[in-house]
């Protein structure tokens, strides 16, 4: 079982504003804030198993308005990988909703198990892939999409206070980001053919 981080922190409220809600059109559709916080429970009991995406960098100006007259034909859907992290810590692991062990076992471990690809991901053991993030837990900013790199051109989850913020992506040893700069080469990504989940 898994969620993903906008049913965990946003509410069906974001559907009230009328220039704004197609934002926030996804499948299922976002509900209330006593809903957010049974998942929550349920990542802190470890009843569910991954905090996934269901990452879909549409474009607000363009791909969203298709829905402007008719949310039937609005995309569904919104952008959310490169906020994942974050969000779970600072929501999560700072407030203590979660530990940061389990912050790792459903961001990175259990996606690995369920993706058939453990441990050569989701573990730092010898043999598998040096996939790392360096990431500061004490520094603090705002999320907003000025500051971020996505195809879409916008955030759920503008403005939002954060505590934590990554310093350094490495790929299979590989220093990919750094800084804010994207250093990766055209070519570095990898076919891995999935295995049976080993998820219990």
């Amino acid at each position: 079982m898994e969620t993903c981080p906008q049913y965990l922190l946003l509410t069906d409220d974001l559907y009230d504003d009328s220039s704004e809600g197609l934002k926030a059109v996804m499948a299922p559709p976002l509900r209330k804030p006593a809903d957010n916080e049974a998942l929550w429970d349920g990542l802190k009991n470890n009843e569910i198993d991954t905090v996934a995406t269901d990452h879909c960098p549409f474009t607000f100006k363009r791909q969203k308005q298709q829905g402007a007259d008719d949310f039937t034909k609005c995309p569904s859907g919104a952008p959310g990988v490169e906020e994942r992290l974050s969000l779970l810590y600072s929501e999560g692991v700072c407030k203590g909703k979660i530990s940061m062990e389990q912050l790792v076992k459903y961001a990175c471990t259990n996606p690995a198990k369920v993706g058939g690809v453990y441990p050569q991901k989701g573990t730092l053991s010898v043999g598998s892939d040096a996939d790392i993030v360096i990431f500061d837990p004490k520094k603090k900013w705002t999320m907003t999409k000025k500051k971020m790199y996505g195809a879409a051109d916008y955030t759920c989850y503008e403005g939002r206070e954060i505590e934590g913020k990554i310093d350094l992506v490495m790929q299979r040893g590989k220093i990919l980001v750094k800084d804010g700069e994207f250093l990766g080469e055209r070519g570095d990504g990898k076919y891995l053919k999935r295995g049976k989940s080993s998820i219990v």
